[in-house]
């Protein structure tokens, strides 16, 4: 038999182009050859193939239908089939539920009648990942999965082999069989980047597995797989990934710490019409974008970008709530992240995602409560999966937490273990802040030099990525950490004062009804206001978030004054101009542990709670502020009241200041 010239033949030359993987020329050659002559079924599935290898998505599914047509009217109802169900995928990625359902329905039918053959197979395992991803029926997805593998065999369907293995290592995973999975996982993925699967099957195992790795906090694997994958892609002539394969590679990069290669993956998805990137890989990638630059402190640009992510349907989370503790905002950051934890739609990975940034606002806020039952279910989690990642996060949490409660030792413990966690895994923002709060446990100790170690190893990491807010903070601890002289050393240790927490109430709604300008005006004039009245009456500014200041007195009238001032001088403003905030104000006599400008210990965390219980205009105090104060301050009956994340109960009163 002669063999055809390939020179003289386009479409020749196009079926020689389609089996040397030169997808560019391929689809090139298929789309000349069909305008000239048209193109047979086979040809138009292979043409709908080379379209989606070389990036063009559009013309993929358009030589898909023609393909489905062509077989049709063949009455080829397996190849039929085959082709239906080739289109659910990219048509179910687009929010295309209902044109997605109408492929898999048409390719049911199809093969209702038919003796087994690959489109079986296929079928089997577009269930299984149904049942997988959307009704979390991880039994009969396993069912189905072995079913696919074994056709895959029977026929020597090398990809509906693999699809098979990655659908069973994600079942795996969802029932925390993680040690189970991880082989499935990695078998799939090598055939995925080895060239001998479909530049489809390819994608959706890549996908799929590194979408799963991230999520189990396995960043390594995810990392070195895409590593893989885009050497894959270049050996392979894959002009484009989908745009959820570059929306994972962006997750990866970032949190690998490359963030402008991130950004701009992301950058990609959100300003290209892909035909694969509408609704929740946008959403993703926008989110993506502003995961970085929140770290970067431009909340600005987070929360626009935030809303453009909303705007697809996607919670920005934990993001949105890291955002508006940047903000000053805890209380509304507190209210956003349980919210979206208490979301029936998320599993154990989704809010492992999450409980950390939970349990970072509430030790800012002082709900101890929230922050330990975030650590305590972190550590089930971790434990569950074993995964270095997730067990990194619960060792910080846990840490952060032991160190909100004063005790030192188990606090350097878990964050030690939790920094190597993430140097392990090779996480270096994480890794940074870990030193960070390591720094302040070796503070504690009165190890200053460890802790000062530790923040000039994390403030070179933070500056390198480009983290400027944390990079800044880790500077403002090297100078508080300073070695002191031996006058200053002496002014160190225990010390009794009376601790002032002050903050506005209803900022979120205020700054609605205002707008963000005449906020910022109005959060000055606040500032001025609370420093100018702390100056007159000898207390110390301890620290400022937002729109709120921890203040220390050296004795309780001092407090009392200025808190009754602080009332009185807003009120004025009001009556004279219309408008001021409503601030409260909380006050409790306690010994603590000082160090440089800050103060530590549990009576720290009593006079915030007491603030947390004031309304607008409001003073409340501890009955320990007032006694042994000679008249002059009128106050309520006390009463008893129980404080978040405290065992012992504490009497209060309110400060009768007009």
């Amino acid at each position: 038999m002669t063999q055809p010239d390939l020179a003289e033949s386009p479409l020749e030359r196009a079926r020689d182009a389609f089996r040397r993987h030169a997808w560019q020329q391929a689809y090139e050659l298929f789309t000349a050859a069909d305008a000239a002559r048209g193109l047979s079924p086979d040809d138009l599935a292979d043409l709908g193939e080379a379209a989606f290898a070389s990036g063009q998505y559009t013309e993929a599914i358009q030589a898909l239908e023609r393909a489905y047509t062509a077989f049709t009217e063949r009455n080829d109802a397996p190849h039929a089939a085959q082709v239906a169900l080739a289109l659910v995928i990219p048509h179910g990625a687009r929010g295309a539920m209902a044109v997605a359902g109408g492929w898999l329905s048409t390719a049911s039918r199809l093969l209702a009648d038919q003796p087994d053959c690959t489109a079986h197979g296929q079928m089997a395992a577009l269930e299984a990942d149904l049942e997988t991803l959307l009704r979390g029926t991880f039994d009969r997805a396993a069912e189905l999965a072995q079913r696919a593998s074994e056709i895959g065999v029977r026929f020597g369907d090398r990809d509906l082999q693999m699809r098979a293995l990655m659908i069973r290592g994600r079942e795996c995973v969802n029932r925390g069989a993680v040690e189970e999975a991880i082989p499935l996982l990695d078998e799939a993925m090598a055939a995925a980047v080895s060239g001998e699967l479909r530049p489809g099957t390819s994608c959706e195992i890549y996908c799929r597995t590194v979408g799963t790795c991230h999520r189990l906090g396995d960043y390594r694997r995810a990392g070195e797989w895409t590593d893989a994958a885009e050497r894959g892609n270049a050996r392979e002539n894959i002009a484009h990934l989908t745009g959820e394969c570059r929306t994972h590679r962006a997750a990866v990069l970032r949190v690998r710490g490359s963030w402008d290669e991130a950004e701009a993956e992301a950058k990609f998805v959100c300003d290209y019409d892909l035909l694969l990137d509408a609704g929740g890989h946008k959403g993703q990638a926008l989110q993506e974008i502003g995961e970085i630059r929140l770290r970067r402190g431009d909340f600005a640009a987070t929360e626009d970008v935030f809303q453009q992510a909303a705007n697809t349907g996607r919670t920005p989370q934990p993001g949105l709530a890291l955002l508006r503790l940047a903000q000053g905002r805890p209380e509304d950051a507190l209210s956003s992240i349980r919210n979206a934890l208490a979301s029936e739609i998320i599993d154990r990975l989704d809010r492992a995602g999450m409980l950390p940034a939970q349990a970072e606002i509430a030790i800012v806020i002082g709900d101890l409560d929230t922050a330990r039952a975030s650590a305590e279910e972190m550590d089930e989690i971790a434990s569950a999966y074993g995964t270095a990642g997730l067990q990194a996060s619960a060792a910080t949490v846990r840490g952060a937490v032991h160190l909100a409660e004063g005790d030192a030792a188990e606090a350097v413990s878990s964050l030690r273990r939790g920094w190597r966690l993430w140097q392990q895994v090779e996480v270096p923002y994480e890794a940074a802040r870990a030193r960070m709060l390591l720094a302040a446990a070796y503070h504690l100790q009165d190890d200053n030099e460890s802790a000062r170690s530790e923040l000039q190893a994390a403030k070179a990491a933070l500056e390198r990525l480009g983290a400027a807010p944390d990079a800044r903070r880790a500077a403002e601890l090297l100078d508080e950490y300073a070695p002191v002289s031996a006058a200053g050393a002496a002014a160190a240790g225990r010390a009794t004062r009376t601790f002032m927490f002050t903050d506005i109430v209803k900022s979120t709604n205020l700054v609605e009804a205002i707008g963000d300008d005449a906020w910022e005006a109005l959060l000055r004039w606040h500032d001025q206001t609370m420093r100018s009245l702390l100056a007159a009456h000898q207390g110390e500014e301890v620290k400022h978030a937002g729109d709120g200041f921890f203040f220390a007195f050296a004795d309780s009238v001092s407090a009392l004054e200025c808190a009754v001032n602080i009332q009185r001088t807003l009120a004025d403003h009001r009556a004279a101009h219309g408008f001021a905030p409503q601030v409260r104000i909380g006050l409790h006599v306690a010994e603590a542990t000082r160090r440089g400008r800050d103060y530590s210990g549990m009576g720290i965390h009593e006079a915030a709670r007491i603030a947390a219980l004031g309304n607008g205009g409001e003073i409340l105090a501890s009955q320990l502020t007032l006694d042994g104060v000679s008249g002059g301050f009128a106050t309520s009956q006390p009463r008893t009241v129980s404080l978040k994340g405290i065992s012992e109960p504490v009497q209060i009163v309110a400060v009768d200041w007009r």
